[in-house]
Formats: C-alpha cells, structure tokens, sequence
C-alpha cells in the first residue's frame, strides 16, 4: 500500500526549508533544488506541493504571517486580565521582531517584504497581514485611549515597529534603544490620552 502523505503538513516542511534557505542567502539562494534538499523531500514533492516557485513563496510568506500572528495571540491570551495598554506593548513588540531568537525570522520577513515590491501575489500577502494587525492595534488603541483616530495612531504604530526591525537588523539601533524608540511612541499615545 502507498505511503500517506499529509500534504498541508508537507508544504509547512517545505516552508520551513524556503524560510532557512532565505535566511542563509537571501530569496535569490531560494531554489527548487536546493528547497528539495533542505525539506528532505524529492523535487517531484516540492513541484506536487507548489506548481510554481512563486506558489511556494507565497505560501511560505503566509507561514511566517501566522507565526508571528500566533505569537502576538499567545502573549496576549497569556494574559487575559492585562490592560489594553500592556496588550498593545506586548503585541507591538512581537511584530517588531527585535529578540534575537526572531532574528532570523526577521531576515526572512524583510527578504519577502524587499521580494515583494515587484511581485504583486508577495505583496498581496503582506497587504493582508498589515491589515490584520493595524486592526488589532487600532481596537486596542480605542479600549486604551482617548485618541482623536485610533486607526491612523494604529498605522504609526505598526510603521515604527516594522522599521525597528529593519534597524536593528542592519545594526543602526540596538534591541535596547529600538524597544526605547517603541516605548517612547506608545508614551505618546497614552500622554496624549491626559492631555
């Protein structure tokens, strides 16, 4: 009788391959082969999973998504009694990636958002989970403050925490002083609020 295979559990393994694989090299080092190789998986698998190499990256642009979109979950049912305020903090932070047991899921997140700008399913992907968050900061945003437009104070939110990632990656800023940079601006939002 024929093995079995569970094909949603096979394309997060091959995700897990392209995700490794970029962070090594960049999406340029992101071949079928190479893919193969790494998932331990022939290339027939990898091409009965993804029929194109951009299916397969897109698909592995949404596992980071839910990833990083499971961990802002986590922490915050972790603390179902926490005020909206130390909710927003804990979310912003996981979104910026800044602790370095994320860094290299933050390689990979900026390899996809670069690969993106000429590739319209990439951005597509990123669209969507921007959206997801800005939604989820702009709810907490009202629950926590007076703010006038708790949507636009969610889109600098996000923005900031985004680019942190970039910063300190490149090592312009510490972990430190872009958590600094992140707690100055959630400041504001509450300052704001006794204004």
């Amino acid at each position: 009788m024929p093995k079995q295979v569970d094909h949603e559990s096979r394309r997060r393994q091959i995700a897990e391959a392209v995700c490794q694989l970029a962070d090594e090299s960049g999406l340029e080092g992101v071949t079928l082969r190479d893919v193969a190789a790494r998932a331990q998986v022939s290339m027939g698998a990898v091409q009965r999973c993804f029929g194109t190499k951009e299916e397969m990256l897109v698909f592995a642009l949404g596992h980071i998504g839910e990833r990083v979109t499971a961990r802002v979950s986590a922490r915050l049912a972790a603390s179902p009694a926490q005020s909206a305020r130390t909710a927003l903090g804990h979310a912003a932070t996981e979104v910026s990636l800044l602790q370095e047991e994320h860094r290299a899921e933050a390689r990979v997140w900026l390899a996809f958002v670069a690969q993106a700008a000429v590739s319209p399913p990439l951005a597509g992907i990123l669209r969507t989970n921007y959206a997801g968050l800005q939604t989820v900061f702009a709810q907490l945003i009202a629950e926590a403050s007076d703010t006038a437009d708790p949507d636009r104070a969610a889109r600098t939110l996000l923005a900031l925490a985004d680019g942190l990632t970039t910063h300190v990656l490149i090592g312009h800023l510490s972990p430190a002083d872009a958590l600094d940079a992140l707690d100055g601006q959630l400041n504001r939002l509450w300052d704001a609020r006794t204004s």
